[in-house]
């Protein structure tokens, strides 16, 4: 189990490294209702995050992901068509980073955030956990690599919850700084949120092509194994 872990690891950090999340959790504890849906984000987060790895957990096996405990020759181009889309995802945010020190335009749906209920918080944060393009590529090579270890089915769900919680650090964290950080925590949170909108392409820029590029040696090694 611990060789899984270590397999999914970094796609579980690039999932938690998610700037346009954390900045949402912020901009909803800044809310009359911030605690409530700022908790209810991250509990549509974690569905979503949860829902993608079963649905693969649940396919693999028929679809023969596995051959006499090595990935199958498909899973090996899978990795590699994942990774590069994943560099991909990393050359178009760098190429559309802002220029200075001007914060980068956020996404329309934020300008309603104080508007939000529960459900909506669960909704969206659903969404960017499930079906935003960064972090269902990074979440079906995790779930990939969970199938194809050889793991007992048990074994296989604790390892995609490992990679669930993970990849939740990166909300938790602002979570905990609001509860936790008493009279500065409203300062830091502008803070990190500022910093984040500035280097948000910087960040995914990095993260994917680093993170693709592993995915598609790692698919190179299954396929010419």
């Amino acid at each position: 189990m611990g060789s899984a872990i270590g397999e999914i690891l970094p796609t579980a950090i690039g999932v938690a490294i998610s700037p346009i999340p954390i900045i949402a959790v912020v901009l909803l504890l800044s809310t009359p209702k911030g605690k409530g849906n700022a908790l209810s984000f991250l509990l549509g987060w974690l569905i979503g995050l949860g829902l993608v790895g079963v649905i693969v957990l649940l396919l693999a096996d028929p679809a023969g992901a596995s051959e006499d405990g090595s990935p199958a020759i498909w899973v090996g181009w899978l990795f590699a068509v994942l990774g590069l889309v994943a560099v991909l995802i990393g050359i178009r945010s760098f190429l559309g980073r802002p220029r200075g020190h001007e914060e980068p335009p956020m996404p329309k749906w934020m300008a309603a955030i104080d508007k939000f209920n529960a459900g909506r918080a669960i909704a969206i944060g659903f969404v960017l956990a499930a079906l935003n393009p960064k972090n269902l590529t990074l979440t079906l090579a995790a779930a990939a690599a969970i199938a194809t270890s050889g793991l007992s089915t048990t074994d296989s769900y604790i390892v995609l919850a490992v990679f669930v919680l993970i990849g939740t650090i990166g909300l938790a964290i602002p979570i905990g700084i609001y509860f936790l950080g008493g009279e500065k925590a409203e300062e830091t949170l502008a803070e990190l949120r500022h910093w984040l909108a500035l280097n948000n392409a910087t960040i995914m820029a990095v993260l994917m092509v680093v993170i693709g590029a592993k995915l598609i040696g790692s698919g190179m090694r299954v396929v010419f194994a």
